[in-house]
């Protein structure tokens, strides 16, 4: 029977000079952002900011030099993006192209695509947005509806796409859409294109989640015509590229640091001489921080061995944002303080933003529920 395969394993030593450039460039470009502010992390939007990692060479960090990378490996870029994290730097201009629509191209990608795309993606230059969610397909993306169909020179699109995140703020989006469509057969007949937000019959309209917030979006299409070269990878090929693009999704330390700005107000607020509950409370979050930190190492050790860790990046995303979910309740429930937005302490700003996000950290990249399904499956138990 098939089982889980974690590596226990260290970063090499050559990380630790990169990872003291990026602490220091954090510390001049953040100062002293509140931890409120920190706590928004891989969600906030920030293109200077995105600029000036590109300008580091820290984007496309583990692509080839002919597209603008830096050859380096996926070990040295798992320590810019775990910085990144634990200092909430707002690198959600870059986070979706650099995490897998670039990925995505130089695996599928035309040659034309790569030289076009790639290197201004490194450069920090282009935000990508992911368009595969759709209103009434749920967690079902095989279900989709929005039809690709071909006229001369590419395609036609019409349908809508729904919780498309930044697309309003996005230069392009990698969307999944029906080339051709077989009742008996929904996983076929899909395909991947590149989509320029501003084309004309594309109308992004805003979500507002429940905190007042506007990231999420409606993007409808009607009759928006695609060029044959906007295709990615060969047409009814795009379920077997779009899981390969969720295994990317869902491999990194975003999935278990979310709440690490909460975590680093409650040992301060613990102090240097914290009583007996506080550092049981405490020990037993870092225990768990650790044990996810070495899983999704392990994971970014396959990733740099060229293994495919789809089974296991599944397990570190959904046991890592329990984790990330469960902060702000255990905080609340030792310390009794009230969340608070606008006023308060940064111990409660930052619980208050919490409070209204951890929900859902379990939705975006897959729900648990689906993602209890791949483990089954990969375990063979369904």
């Amino acid at each position: 029977m098939p089982t889980f395969h974690f590596d226990l394993g260290e970063l090499p030593p050559e990380t630790r000079v990169l990872r003291e450039e990026v602490r220091d460039f954090l510390r001049a470009e953040l100062g002293d952002r509140a931890p409120a502010r920190r706590a928004h992390s891989w969600g906030g939007f920030d293109r200077e900011f995105s600029r000036k990692v590109g300008d580091r060479g820290w984007i496309g960090m583990t692509w080839p030099e002919r597209y603008g990378g830096h050859e380096r490996s996926s070990l040295e870029r798992y320590v810019v993006l775990e910085e990144m994290l634990a200092a909430g730097a707002p690198v959600s201009a870059h986070w979706v192209a650099d995490r897998q629509s670039g990925p995505l191209l130089l695996r599928f990608g035309t040659e034309a695509q790569r030289a076009r795309f790639l290197p201004a993606i490194a450069r920090g230059e282009l935000a990508f947005a992911i368009g595969m969610s759709e209103p009434d397909s749920g967690s079902d993306l095989a279900s989709i509806r929005t039809r690709a169909e071909r006229v001369p020179g590419g395609y036609r699109v019409n349908g809508t796409k729904v919780w498309t995140s930044n697309a309003h703020l996005s230069d392009y989006m990698i969307a999944l859409f029906r080339t051709h469509h077989d009742p008996t057969k929904k996983h076929e007949g899909l395909t991947q294109f590149l989509v320029d937000t501003k084309l004309a019959g594309i109308t992004i309209n805003p979500i507002i989640d429940l905190a007042g917030s506007h990231h999420f979006n409606m993007v409808v299409f009607e009759d928006v015509f695609l060029p044959e070269e906007m295709r990615v990878g060969e047409e009814g090929a795009g379920w077997r590229q779009v899981t390969t693009e969720l295994a990317l999704e869902r491999s990194g330390p975003e999935r278990y640091l979310s709440s690490l700005a909460l975590l680093v107000e409650l040992i301060r607020e613990a102090g240097k001489e914290p009583g007996e509950r506080p550092a049981a409370v405490v020990g037993r979050l870092v225990a768990h921080l650790v044990t996810l930190r070495q899983m999704s190492l392990s994971v970014a050790g396959m990733l740099q061995a060229g293994d495919n860790p789809n089974l296991e990046a599944a397990v570190v995303k959904d046991v890592g944002t329990t984790f990330e979910q469960e902060i702000p309740e255990v905080v609340h429930a030792l310390l009794g303080v009230e969340p608070t937005l606008a006023s308060g302490t940064d111990l409660q700003q930052t619980l208050g933003y919490l409070v209204q996000r951890a929900p859902s950290f379990s939705l975006r990249g897959g729900t648990r529920e689906i993602l209890r399904g791949i483990i089954a499956r990969g375990l063979g138990l369904r």
